[in-house]
This record gives structure tokens, C-alpha cells and sequence, in this order.
């Protein structure tokens, strides 16, 4: 796990966007794996200005998302798939036939887990998954004391969460309780994950993610057991590491063709 801190969120933006045009210089068809929230917007802003500027192409790019409401409709304002329609696709020029998020309203949940799992798979794994970290160290909708080897599934939400997304829907009543998300075994699958996170909110979960033991009651940690992961953060997400020096000096003291 390599931690990289940055000035704020426009640094974290660009050196996120980078990743994913050096892998799409190599590989066009390659699989990308997206998150919604706030954290990853810097990233999506960078992408868009790059590819409306400067030719950034992900015609032929494939996308599955990490996770979705159940029960809302797939038009919903709120619904993940239509989130990151008006935040990412639509603003490039990725066919919308390549982008698949999870089924919150399938008539049978469970079955459309597997058919999900079943499409990565077929699209070869996630190349770059992008990722978020709740304030309780969730990662997709993967609530504290998940499975560290889950695959996509139903979860119910912790209040916390309910709570922190109440704002998109005005009002915790309006919130749903139940979600499709990509487990934590799903998401390690992905060769290259890339986290961000900005603000002093996030500093707890930072610190137990990155620097705290493997366990189920931080989701994230799952993280260290992977072999390439890049860690994202500003000095507020990052001020409850006590390595932070280290990880400062380590990055500044990279050779500039080894990348993240």
C-alpha cells in the first residue's frame, strides 16, 4: 500500500486522472471500476476536462460500478447508476451499453448478484477500481463487520451511513435501508485500486484503514492484503497517521518513471 498526500483535492484529482489515461494509453478496451460519492468528483472533473481539452478517449473502455440502492428506480435522481451518469458518462464518450452498475430493482436480487459477478468476470476484472472510504472505513457499501471475502450482495445500512447520505435525499425517511454492493473479495480482484480521500472527517477511518490491524470492523483494511493499492489523501485526511513523514518522504524520493 503506497500513501501518497497532496495539497488538497484538485492534486488528488489529477494524480488519480493519471492512472487511469496511462492505463487507457496502453490498454483503450480497458475495465474500469467507479465509485459515487463526493471523494471522487476531483477525479471525474480532471478526466472530463482532459478528454473535452486534450482528446482523452473512452469509447472503447468498458465500466462497472461498485454498488446501488435497492428498490429505487433506475431513474431515480438518486440512484447510483443515474449519479454516475451525470457526474461521469455522459459528460465523455463512453457508450452508455458499456457501463454496468448492480440491480437494486431486479425481481431476484440474489440472482442478479451473480449475474454481476459473472460479467466482470467476463470483461476480463476490473483493471483500476476507484474507491472512497466512509467514515466508519466502508468501502462500497461494505458495512463494518463485513465479510473480508464477499462477493456481491444485499446489505443493510448502518444508521451512520443512512445518516451521513440523508443529505442527497432530504431527509433520513427517504433513505433506503438496503443496497447491491461488490463485496470486499470483489473488489480485491481489481489489479490497480486507486482510494481517495479529502477532509478531516476521513482521518479516523485513514488511519484505521492504512495503519491499524486487518479487521472486519474497518472494512478498508481488507486493503492491505492487496498488492497495489494507492492511497490518496490531503493533510486533513491524513493528520491521525503517524507515519505521515514517512509516507511524504517516500513519494517525494519516488523516481518519476516507477508511477503510482
Amino acid at each position: 500500500m503506497e500513501v501518497v498526500i497532496l495539497p488538497g483535492a484538485k492534486q488528488i484529482g489529477a494524480l488519480a486522472a493519471d492512472v487511469v489515461e496511462s492505463l487507457l494509453a496502453r490498454k483503450a478496451d480497458a475495465v474500469l471500476g467507479l465509485a459515487t460519492g463526493s471523494s471522487p468528483l476531483p477525479v471525474y472533473d480532471e478526466l472530463v476536462r482532459r478528454h473535452r481539452e486534450q482528446g482523452l478517449s473512452f469509447a472503447g473502455a468498458r465500466v462497472f460500478t461498485l454498488d446501488e440502492y435497492v428498490g429505487l428506480a433506475p431513474d431515480h435522481p438518486q440512484s447510483y447508476r443515474e449519479v454516475i451518469r451525470r457526474d461521469f458518462t455522459d459528460r465523455m464518450d463512453l457508450p452508455a451499453d458499456r457501463v454496468l452498475c448492480p440491480d437494486g430493482a431486479a425481481q431476484d436480487l440474489p440472482a442478479a448478484c451473480l449475474e454481476y459477478e459473472a460479467a466482470i468476470r467476463s470483461a476480463g476484472g476490473v483493471d483500476v477500481q476507484l474507491l472512497g472510504v466512509g467514515t466508519d472505513g466502508h468501502i462500497g457499501f461494505n458495512e463494518p463487520v463485513s465479510s473480508l471475502s464477499s462477493r456481491t450482495r444485499i446489505k443493510t445500512l448502518l444508521e451512520q451511513t443512512r445518516r451521513d447520505n440523508s443529505r442527497f435525499f432530504g431527509g433520513l425517511e427517504h433513505v433506503p435501508r438496503h443496497v447491491v454492493t461488490q463485496g470486499l473479495g470483489t473488489i480485491l480482484e481489481a489489479r490497480h485500486i486507486v482510494l481517495v480521500a479529502a477532509g478531516a472527517r476521513k482521518a479516523e477511518a485513514v488511519h484505521d484503514f492504512v495503519e491499524g490491524p486487518v479487521a472486519a470492523i474497518c472494512p478498508a483494511s481488507v486493503l492491505q492484503l492487496h498488492p497495489h493499492v494507492s492511497v490518496l489523501v490531503d493533510a486533513a485526511a491524513a493528520s491521525a497517521l503517524q507515519l505521515s513523514e514517512y509516507y511524504r518522504h517516500s513519494y517525494n524520493g519516488k523516481p518519476a518513471w516507477q508511477g503510482l
